[in-house]
């Protein structure tokens, strides 16, 4: 096994501005136990190389050790760090060197040996706990077959219990991507929203899926700051960094361009995560061609970026609903719908293909179509999943999109899982929608690479005609 033996990551995190309250923790001492407080969360995985976040709860040195044998007979120390107060005693550890497809065992060391004193010979460290699992992503030049699962919209205040990870365990995803409401601070306190992460990391039916499945996240308005916030939300560079501390992403933004967008490839397929608030135009706003929820220096990137990608799947993933639904004014891309095209335009003129969306927000499960085959370019879906962990809602369940391909989902908390497969002649993927119970609430849509190229009008056949005329909307 080649692995560095000492990989440090010195930062992650720019200035943390509210660092004042939030370092009054305990700064560590020989009285105190040693220990985890949060974590370990897997973060982003590469081929070569996997992020590990935790929290503890001083001032302690943190090591990581990791082995290819389940019972550690040749464990090496890939990375030690020292948990600081500026960084809410976070750590975030880049290990390197690994090998591409690769199980390996780690486990999480806090304060470990002479360090700790006393104290080794009364609390049982944590590395006599079953180590934890990961696997490394495939490599870049392989046709694979790999699983993600994402959602949106988790209240602890409505669900502390959070069965939907149970459900989500029995699909075992190769990811997880949070799209946004992943805490519900409605609060221009970052303690208050760095309160509400610690809370939610620490759910017990989560851990599992934390720290065996690589956690990627955006954001939306509920852990951004209030309902529907903006640019104008005056905590929002307190927000980020509160986000930067307890997210493993692999990047933020760009030098110059704040935010929590990111592009990120696993198993053959591009990942771009849009940050649909720190520039956002308050929703209300005449939507002209000056209106944006990306910003230009956001939307420059993202538009390089898909027309750099090789991959047959280019996958857009927003915070807001990409269709049409809600009306001007609406918080969502429908209130934005002139930024919208702009983007679906220069994606059918540029003949990107193999892009679909994901979005979540609404508090019911959705796969709507945006037909631009009728524009010359090819049919845009938007496959949605909302809540994780809150109340559904019949709100939305009476707007209108473009088209509705299934009957709108507001059973039980929800997740999506979709399933690709590189391997064969045509690469394809499948979606599905799964409730709390762990079963697919409607028949699954499949798309093809083939499917997504400028000419093509597919959305009327993969319609459930049938489901969609038995649904009765009341006003």
């Amino acid at each position: 096994m080649s692995i560095a033996r000492r990989s440090f990551l010195t930062t992650l995190f720019g200035a943390f501005s509210a660092r004042q309250v939030l370092s009054k923790g305990f700064d560590g001492d020989n009285d105190s136990y040693p220990r985890l407080v949060q974590g370990p969360m897997l973060g982003a995985l590469g081929p070569d190389e996997a992020t590990i976040w935790t929290r503890v709860n001083g001032k302690y040195p943190v090591e990581i050790e990791i082995d290819t044998d389940r019972r550690f007979k040749n464990p090496i120390i890939a990375s030690q760090m020292l948990a600081k107060p500026k960084h809410d005693f976070v750590t975030v550890h880049k290990i390197r060197g690994l090998k591409s497809g690769q199980t390996y065992y780690y486990r999480v060391k806090v304060n470990h040996g002479d360090h700790l004193g006393a104290w080794a010979r009364l609390v049982p460290d944590m590395a006599y706990m079953p180590p934890f699992k990961l696997k490394t992503a495939p490599a870049l030049d392989k046709k694979t077959r790999f699983r993600m699962a994402f959602g949106s919209c988790a209240r602890l205040q409505a669900d502390a219990r959070q069965q939907i990870w149970d459900a989500v365990a029995l699909w075992e995803p190769d990811l997880f991507f949070w799209l946004g409401d992943n805490v519900y601070s409605d609060s221009e306190s970052p303690v208050i929203l760095a309160g509400q992460y610690r809370q939610q990391r620490s759910v017990v039916s989560l851990q599992k899926i934390l720290r065996s499945v690589p956690q990627l996240a955006i954001w939306d308005d509920h852990d951004y700051g209030r309902n529907n916030h903006d640019r104008t939300n005056p905590m929002k560079k307190a927000s980020l960094d509160v986000f930067r501390h307890y997210w493993a992403n692999p990047s933020y933004g760009l030098p110059g361009t704040p935010g929590v967008f990111f592009s990120y490839h696993y198993g053959g397929v591009d990942f771009f995560c849009l940050d649909g608030r720190y520039y956002r135009d308050p929703d209300k706003d005449t939507d002209t061609a000056d209106k944006t929820m990306l910003g230009s220096a956001q939307k420059a990137w993202l538009k390089d970026q898909l027309a750099k990608s090789n991959a047959p799947f280019k996958v857009l993933i927003s915070g807001s609903g990409w269709s049409s639904a809600g009306g001007p004014g609406d918080d969502s891309w429908s209130g934005f719908m002139t930024e919208r095209n702009e983007l679906f335009d220069y994606i059918r003129d540029h003949d990107i293909t193999g892009v679909f969306l994901l979005s979540g927000d609404t508090h019911v499960g959705e796969i709507n179509a945006i037909p631009w085959s009728e524009q010359g370019g090819y049919d845009f879906y938007d496959l949605v999943s909302s809540p994780l962990a809150q109340n559904t809602s019949q709100e939305y369940l009476c707007q209108q999109p473009e088209a509705r391909m299934r009957t709108p989902y507001s059973g039980s908390t929800n997740f999506g899982i979709i399933d690709f497969d590189l391997t064969s002649g045509v690469p394809s993927l499948e979606f599905k929608l799964v409730n709390v119970q762990g079963g697919a609430v409607w028949e699954p849509l499949v798309l093809r690479a083939d499917e997504l190229v400028n000419g093509a009008r597919t959305w009327e056949s993969k319609i459930d005609s049938n489901g969609v005329k038995k649904w009765q909307c009341e006003e």
